[in-house]
């Protein structure tokens, strides 16, 4: 099946004062369209790369990615990003932070078609309530949500996260994961998360991608067999613990593989 996020033979390197720094090399990932796919890996493999690739913030060495059948080749309306820190515009409301997206690539929608937009995924996240507060008024947990929102606003056909849960504390951390979901259900997009949290790939996951050590390529793909409607308990099921368990493994795998390449080159 053709993705509609195609990474095709995709190498990239960093240029250094001791010469080139090879950061991915010959990396192939397909994404079907609405599906959600996680990429994990050893640090410093390249995965926050991968994300500015698919962006259009930065274009690879060789190889190349596809939306839709397009060469990415500069940012994209279609595209929404979120990361770890949620980046809000403290001078702007929880509302208005909301909106930014709309007064950019859709300059001629009206300002009440913006906020009503805007409340309802609010409403979707629990922020109904605080859309006037400033992102300084509210909880780590609560700024990320306006993020998400913030993120699929303008209803973008590819939705990039990079490690946004990564600084919260475990319980807000499920939460949110319940709360993605929950809007995927609601309007389907396709996703990309980079994680280093394998339960988060695997609750949140159709697919989940393990890249080898720097430089990375697709080293193991875990097609993610649990129902559709998932709760947090499924965690703890039998099937999850297993696909754990492999994830641990070729996580274990590429660690090796990196120590002995950094070995290699030192």
């Amino acid at each position: 099946m053709t993705g509609l996020i195609e990474i095709e033979g995709v190498t990239h390197a960093y240029p250094t004062a001791a010469g080139p720094l090879p950061v991915l090399e010959n990396l192939q990932i397909s994404v079907p369209e609405n599906e959600f796919a996680a990429v994990v890996g050893p640090s410093g493999c390249g995965k926050s790369t991968l994300t500015r690739l698919v962006a259009g913030l930065l274009l690879p060495d060789e190889g190349g990615v596809r939306l839709h059948g397009e060469w990415v080749r500069s940012p994209r309306s279609t595209v929404g990003m979120a990361f770890q820190n949620p980046v809000l515009l403290e001078w702007r409301t929880i509302l208005d932070n909301v909106i930014l997206p709309l007064e950019i690539v859709a300059p001629r929608m009206g300002r009440r078609e913006r906020v009503d937009r805007a409340m309802q995924l609010l409403e979707m996240v629990g922020l109904k309530g605080f859309e006037a507060k400033r992102p300084s008024e509210l909880s780590g947990g609560m700024r990320q949500r306006a993020s998400l929102c913030r993120a699929i606003v303008h209803k973008p056909e590819v939705l990039i996260l990079d490690e946004p849960f990564g600084a919260l504390d475990a319980f807000t951390r499920e939460d949110l994961w319940q709360t993605l979901r929950n809007l995927r259900q609601e309007e389907p997009f396709t996703t990309l998360l980079i994680t280093h949290d394998l339960r988060e790939s695997v609750f949140l996951g159709d697919q989940v991608f393990v890249l080898s050590g720097r430089p990375a390529h697709t080293q193991y793909v875990l097609d993610v067999d649990l129902p559709d409607d998932r709760d947090i308990e499924i965690l703890y099921d039998t099937r999850s613990v297993e696909m754990l368990a492999i994830l641990r493994e070729q996580i274990r795998i590429a660690q090796g593989r990196s120590t002995a390449e950094q070995a290699v080159n030192a």
